[in-house]
């Protein structure tokens, strides 16, 4: 009972998630969500994708993304996403500095969150030998375009809150905090569930060293 009540309420967290992700969020339409998401299955099996995550050096491989065909994306937004979702691992403050030159560093910050999202709920499909979901169908509205006062250089890529009330993955988008709010549904209920992240055991199908052992060996081998 206990694992399938973990299950339903991770089911539940990525229908919830969908359906947040086709909404206009912080500074990207529905359209462009959703458009996002489309990116990111294609960043699987694309070939300069695959070409530079076989390379020594991503840079190594010369080529570029185009802007998507519904004119969504522009070109830079779409090799963000593909570069986050296919080779996370290699990027450079350099190559995000670029990024944020020309999307700016709240649009560049909710590319990332949206292709963060999007790569979560089709990867749990996999894992489970499930079909993917259908690209939900975009919402009409503006996005909020509203820049956070309480945001600012810790440190990171990007600004992000100053005061440090939860673990650094539920504040990485602060500076978002439309997509911070799906960002943060999805991590409390596939990993820290907000204030247990400081607890250090979780009553749970997988205890917490065995949670945070397949993290390491997930993210070593990416």
């Amino acid at each position: 009972m206990a694992v399938m009540d973990n299950l339903q309420l991770l089911t539940t967290a990525q229908d919830a998630t969908a359906l947040r992700l086709a909404q206009p969020g912080d500074w990207l339409t529905g359209a462009q969500r959703v458009a996002v998401w489309g990116e990111v299955r294609d960043a699987i099996a694309n070939p300069l994708d695959q070409a530079r995550r076989q390379a020594l050096s991503p840079a190594a491989v010369h080529g570029t993304h185009s802007a998507t065909d519904n004119g969504q994306l522009s070109a830079t937004a779409v090799e963000v996403v593909h570069r986050v979702a296919s080779d996370p691992g290699r990027l450079t403050r350099q190559w995000a500095n670029d990024a944020m030159a020309e999307l700016g560093e709240e649009a560049y910050s909710e590319l990332v969150g949206v292709t963060a999202m999007c790569t979560v709920l089709d990867q749990f499909r996999r894992a489970m030998g499930q079909p993917l979901r259908d690209l939900p169908a975009p919402q009409a509205g503006q996005p909020a375009c509203v820049r956070p006062d309480d945001v600012g250089d810790v440190g990171a890529w990007v600004a992000q809150s100053a005061v440090k009330t939860r673990a650094n993955v539920s504040r990485s988008l602060s500076l978002v905090p439309v997509t911070n709010g799906a960002w943060r549904t999805l991590v409390d209920s596939h990993y820290s569930r907000g204030h247990e992240f400081y607890q250090l055991r979780w009553n749970r199908p997988l205890i917490r060293p065995q949670v945070e052992l397949f993290i390491a060996n997930k993210e070593a081998c990416a």
